[in-house]
């Protein structure tokens, strides 16, 4: 499976980046639910899991959120491949949008 590693940095600190990440997916549901399914999350201190279907592709990965950055590691289906660079984009747009 294609893996994809986008990387943010912020100034919120660590505990109120992660409020402000915490259900992310649920938001994304709501705005996009025709698109959107399966969707769950996982959170623990230090970032959280995450599954979802988007257009009939599996979505996985996790985000590692630090006091100065959220990493956020995914992985898609190969057939998903030629949206890397959209999946991506439309990732860092919106965890800089949250961690603004």
């Amino acid at each position: 499976m294609p893996k994809s590693t986008v990387t943010v940095p912020h100034t919120l600190g660590k505990e109120e980046a992660l409020n402000r990440l915490t259900g992310l997916l649920s938001q994304a549901k709501a705005q996009y639910g025709d698109r959107i399914t399966d969707v769950h999350e996982n959170w623990t201190e230090s970032g959280g899991t995450f599954s979802f279907k988007a257009m009939n592709f599996t979505i996985c990965g996790s985000l590692d959120v630090t006091d100065t950055d959220v990493e956020i590691n995914g992985e898609y289906p190969w057939a998903a491949k030629p949206f890397q660079g959209t999946i991506e984009a439309t990732l860092r747009e919106r965890a800089e949008r949250l961690l603004a």
